[in-house]
């Protein structure tokens, strides 16, 4: 769909940094450069409308909370000032988080929503600042399908999908390749849809490494965790031998703990029975993440235990393919 009534949402981020006396830090203003520059570029560009998420932030310090706050700004400008489609400029740091986390807290959403930020400051010599922004207002305005993406170097991507593989190059965003495979949800449940208030969850995410102790493991699951995503070796093996640490484990899963399991492969997916190390981790209750990557993974449990949901729902929930994130 193309879109004509854009909401421009400026969460803060290097795009619109501007030099403090303690270096680069987000800076209000950025409405009146982005018509100036506007002004300079060839072509159409949907009408927009600015808004500024106050205070704007480093995306450093992104977190749960601001994630609610900008679900609440797209419902806003959807449903009251009639835009239909949004363009959410944000910091490269947590970008890829971010876009996976809109990716499930916006299921349903009716209009295209696009992530983009730059490496360098707009206005700094040969930044990508202002291809960026304005390949992604172009982008809309040719038209996209609903959903949360990515644009960013010339390329729009899949929300779920991506993860930052650069510091410092401009193509610093790809989509990770992973084989993705699991059943697409039939029909989409209102209590998981944009609507669905949500509140912070509990969450970590922690790899897999020689040495790790069940003790370590354990002192993290009693900080009050409510989901945990487990970085795995390979296809989704991990310390079969230590049935300390799979005690442990399967405890948590006892008392309620969503236990995911992702890939540390960059090409890799989890696919429990091929080695009986997987299968060992399976059997205390771990759900497998097929190809997805950390971001989609700690997104989309956010998204689904923000809403309530029981354990078992959630499990099966996040089994399914829910907007992409799961199948090619």
């Amino acid at each position: 769909m193309a879109t004509s009534n854009l909401l421009v949402l400026y969460t803060g981020g290097t795009i619109g940094m501007q030099l403090s006396a303690d270096g680069l830090a987000p800076a209000s203003g950025f409405e009146a450069r982005l018509r100036a520059q506007q002004a300079q570029q060839p072509g159409q560009m949907p009408n927009w409308i600015f808004r500024e998420m106050l205070p704007l932030i480093d995306s450093a310090n992104m977190s749960q909370s601001n994630w609610l706050t900008m679900v609440e700004a797209i419902r806003q400008g959807i449903e009251q000032d009639g835009c239909d489609g949004v363009l959410v400029l944000h910091g490269t740091d947590t970008l890829a988080y971010s876009a996976a986390a809109l990716s499930f807290l916006l299921l349903g959403l009716p209009v295209p929503v696009v992530l983009t930020g730059s490496m360098q400051p707009a206005g700094a010599e040969d930044s990508d600042a202002w291809p960026n922004l304005f390949g992604a207002m172009q982008a809309l305005h040719e038209g996209i399908k609903p959903g949360v993406h990515l644009y960013f170097n010339g390329a729009l991507m899949h929300g779920a999908r991506v993860s930052k593989l650069h510091s410092d190059a401009f193509d610093a965003f790809q989509t990770v390749q992973r084989l993705r495979q699991g059943k697409r949800l039939s029909e989409l449940p209102a209590h998981i849809d944009y609507r669905q208030p949500r509140q912070p969850v509990n969450l970590l995410s922690l790899p897999l490494v020689p040495g790790l102790r069940a003790s370590h493991v354990r002192a993290l699951l009693d900080s009050g965790v409510q989901g945990l995503v487990l970085e795995c070796y390979g296809s989704g093996t991990g310390p079969s031998d230590n049935a300390e640490l799979l005690d442990v484990l399967r405890e948590a899963h006892a008392r309620g703990v969503v236990l995911a399991a992702i890939s540390q492969c960059p090409q890799g997916h989890v696919q429990f029975g091929v080695y009986a190390a997987g299968s060992q981790l399976a059997s205390v209750g771990l759900v497998s993440a097929g190809g997805m990557t950390r971001e989609a993974a700690l997104g989309k449990l956010f998204a689904l235990l923000g809403a309530g949901l029981p354990q078992a729902e959630v499990e099966q929930l996040f089994s399914l393919d829910l907007c992409g994130e799961r199948v090619e």
